[in-house]
């Protein structure tokens, strides 16, 4: 997908805006699962709300992009109606998405929302052996290094965690950085399944979202039923939310839908940036909020991950618009001989 021509201004505001979402979203969210007062909620219910406020925010983008209530109801009825198939093939991704948030809570109830930040970046050299698995592309070799150069910073930062002095329930490192894992492992897939389906045909990705979104309830669902349907009829489907709980679900809900707005207006440098940024405020926040003791270790890995992630992101060099010697030479003798 090509960058659209529009001015920095706008793009450092869509980074902007991007960096904040990422940060507060994994700071609220650790906020709600340790130290904020009141009961602990279901987290199961919170991805499933997310999936239904997406449905309905990209119902509204199709509305505008088909630009009539008839159009509009033409495409739901082909697309979800009539294509059973294509909703089928985007469960595939709703059931593996619905794992990686559901992963999130349980990663933000054991590690810090700062080792958490750069512990996800490992989504990297998953994507990117899902791409080269999956869409048969190629990395180069700069690449490759980073990637070796993000692994080795994420080792140094859960080589000895840090400690958060201002939580209030037992946490397990062990379990936090194994939802990770499967976070990461279900993103890479996911956004690379995902795209392979937006490619392999015309359709809108809002039509695609939607398909996807309405898949993801249905599996949100069972999996609110399976793991609290008891407690939830016994309590209620909203226990334990608070304004805190409702600003999470907002920044999950919109923090998604407002990606692609970035993908299509700036480049992976830029976004490497925003990560490295979200990294840091992420760590303050922490800090400040959950007394997060910084380490010399944790210091090292966080830097190594945000400058592999800048790297990770600079364009491959076209060597055809290099010159060699024998090039320059052979210019010059033409030169003479056309003089």
């Amino acid at each position: 997908m090509a960058v659209e021509n529009v001015s920095m201004v706008f793009k450092l505001y869509c980074l902007s805006v991007m960096t904040l979402v990422a940060a507060t979203y994994t700071v609220a969210l650790r906020y709600t699962r340790t130290i904020s007062s009141g009961d602990l909620y279901f987290s199961t219910t919170a991805v499933c709300i997310t999936e239904v406020i997406k449905l309905i925010l990209s119902l509204g983008m199709l509305a505008k992009e088909t630009g009539s209530p008839s159009r509009l109801k033409n495409a739901i009825v082909e697309h979800l109606f009539l294509s059973p198939k294509e909703l089928l093939k985007l469960s595939v991704p709703s059931v593996v998405y619905a794992i990686q948030n559901n992963m999130a809570f349980v990663a933000l109830s054991n590690l810090d929302a700062a080792v958490y930040q750069v512990t996800y970046q490992l989504k990297i050299p998953c994507t990117a052996l899902c791409t080269v698995l999956m869409l048969n592309r190629s990395l180069s070799r700069v690449q490759w290094v980073t990637i070796f150069i993000l692994c080795s910073g994420v080792t140094l930062v859960q080589w000895k965690p840090v400690e958060a002095t201002k939580v209030q329930i037992d946490q397990n490192p062990f379990i936090g950085f194994i939802a990770i894992a499967v976070a990461v492992i279900c993103s890479g897939f996911a956004g690379v399944y995902f795209e392979k389906v937006l490619k392999s045909s015309d359709t809108s990705l809002w039509v695609r979202n939607i398909q996807m979104y309405l898949s993801g309830i249905i599996v949100t669902l069972i999996g609110v039923y399976m793991n609290d349907g008891d407690k939830i009829l016994e309590k209620g489907f909203f226990f334990g939310y608070t304004p805190w709980v409702c600003f999470v679900i907002f920044l999950a809900s919109v923090g998604g839908l407002y990606t692609s707005v970035v993908v299509k207006y700036t480049d992976n440098i830029m976004k490497g940036f925003s990560a490295a940024a979200a990294i840091v405020l992420s760590t303050v926040a922490s800090v400040i909020l959950f007394g997060l003791q910084i380490t010399i270790t944790f210091s090292s890995g966080a830097l190594l991950v945000c400058v592999s992630i800048y790297l990770y992101g600079l364009p491959k060099q076209d060597t055809s618009k290099f010159k060699t010697p024998q090039d320059i030479e052979s210019k010059q003798t033409d030169e003479r001989v056309s003089h």
